[in-house]
């Protein structure tokens, strides 16, 4: 079925996992949309959240998406159960594959989690983790700076390291040898976290086993995209609520590829 895959994220974040998309299902359309006008999510209550996801899936709709990516941590978090009682159409969201990812790589069952405010207040990374395997000991952080100094293209900046300290250093008292990036965000900071933590922790991208799982979501549909790229070259189309111009050059910087157009949508009116 060639129709497009929905991603959609409160910002730039959900473009890692757009990029792993791309990667491990090349022939794939996709229909991205960014909520640029009203990121970050993780301070906002749940009943917000769930309110402005439904607008995007509503919006994602109207593109004849066959399944749906919820590329940000916080609206799996808190939305993704409305959302799927909501529609008839596959969707998932980052939070269970990264959980999966994180206890398939510990060795010592000691895992840390960071996120934002919401993600971490909900637990549901824990819960995921706990259900895999109870033996697990869960260390969980709140990064709340760590969204909007992403989305201000600080992800190398002085201010974002001293941050970060700020943040990761209680980590160290810890044996933790696994660290969950739980926010889509994050992994543009991988860098910066990965100096903190030390290079004896491994850093979770839930990104890729969330791409592996919706590869396997769409063949368990019939879902997946019966042309090859030598058949056809997939189209890949990107929609924000606001700042295209700085979108675009995000996109161009995580997706390492040149992104033409991202159009301006009023998500407010679906």
């Amino acid at each position: 079925m060639n129709a497009p895959i929905g991603v959609f994220d409160s910002g730039v974040g959900g473009l890692t996992v757009v990029k792993e998309i791309m990667r491990q299902l090349p022939a794939e359309n996709l229909v991205y949309f960014g909520d640029t006008a009203r990121v970050p999510y993780g301070s906002k209550s749940q009943k917000t959240v769930c309110k402005y996801s439904k607008q995007i899936v509503r919006f994602l709709q109207t593109k004849q998406v066959k399944a749906i990516v919820v590329a940000c941590n916080t609206a799996s978090a808190l939305a993704l159960d409305e959302i799927r009682a909501d529609i008839d159409i596959p969707i998932i969201g980052v939070v269970e594959p990264g959980a999966i990812m994180a206890a398939n790589t510990t060795r010592t069952n000691n895992i840390g989690i960071i996120g934002t405010e919401s993600t971490i207040k909900s637990g549901v990374y824990s819960k995921y983790l706990h259900k895999i395997n109870p033996e697990i000991t869960v260390v969980s952080k709140a990064c709340p700076l760590f969204v909007p100094l992403v989305e201000e293209g600080l992800w190398e900046d002085r201010v974002t390291e001293d941050i970060a300290g700020r943040y990761l250093h209680e980590f160290k008292e810890y044996d933790i040898d696994s660290l969950i990036l739980g926010c889509t965000h994050y992994p543009l900071l991988k860098r910066t976290i990965g100096r903190e933590v030390g290079e004896n922790v491994k850093l979770v991208n839930p990104a890729y086993e969330t791409a592996k799982s919706l590869k396997l979501l769409l063949a368990e549909n019939n879902l997946l995209n019966t042309l090859s790229i030598e058949d056809e070259e997939p189209t890949y189309d990107y929609y924000v609520s606001d700042g295209m111009e700085k979108f675009i050059s995000f996109a161009d910087d995580v997706l390492s590829c040149h992104v033409n157009l991202a159009e301006v949508v009023d998500i407010e009116a679906y």
